[in-house]
């Protein structure tokens, strides 16, 4: 059974309070920030402020992914904003290992995400030290794309690796992700899955979200 973990990305940023308020009465498990500056990826949203902000309305936890150049630069004051899980890519900083290991130093749980045509070798070293893997089932930067379907036999193979070796490593999903294909990614091994316009793009956002959920039941 998949935990669902909204992303923020797709919500209307003119009324944030009420939307996170529906997807929190609709049972959502998180709350999914992306974090873009620009660089590593084609786009801007937000930074620890307006996380620090949101944290005041919220309790949910919230999954913050750095897509950003030299995540290391901002571990302690995404730390700070209130995140509870931090995802960098393997790209972005030249130390990964280190990097990883001071998000753990301030008791939060660390991830790596792997872009679609990055591959599982890059952190097959650094496994014993994550605590979630984020599988990008579209090239990040925009909401909305569709599903990349060469993707599932990755995610196959990260569920493999992560049972091989007896680790409790959260498999994460997001891109596309949408009520007909929800069921089979949570089948196929994935802990939490991230839907964007698919839960914020829908009239009901509350009911959305409860749809979601209720696939598991």
């Amino acid at each position: 059974m998949a935990d669902i973990a909204p992303s923020l990305l797709s919500a209307n940023f003119a009324n944030l309070h009420e939307e996170i308020m529906k997807i929190e009465d609709g049972g959502a498990d998180y709350l999914h920030l992306d974090v873009m500056d620009g660089v590593f990826v084609p786009n801007i949203t937000f930074g620890p402020p307006v996380i620090k902000s949101l944290r005041k309305i919220t309790s949910m936890p919230f999954d913050v992914h750095l897509m950003i150049d030299k995540p290391e630069r901002y571990i302690k004051d995404f730390v700070d904003a209130g995140a509870n899980i931090l995802t960098i890519h393997p790209e972005a900083t030249i130390h990964l290992h280190r990097t990883i290991q001071e998000i753990k130093s301030y008791g939060i749980r660390a991830g790596v995400s792997l872009n679609p045509t990055t591959s599982l070798n890059t952190i097959e070293y650094i496994l014993d030290d994550i605590d979630l893997i984020l599988i990008m089932t579209v090239n990040p930067g925009f909401g909305g794309q569709s599903f990349i379907e060469s993707m599932i036999s990755k995610i196959v193979k990260t569920r493999e690796m992560i049972d091989k070796r007896g680790l409790k490593i959260l498999l994460e999903v997001d891109g596309g992700v949408k009520l007909d294909n929800a069921l089979q990614l949570s089948n196929l091994g994935v802990d939490i899955l991230v839907a964007g316009s698919a839960i914020f793009g829908a009239d009901d956002i509350k009911k959305k979200t409860t749809d979601f959920k209720n696939l598991f039941v």
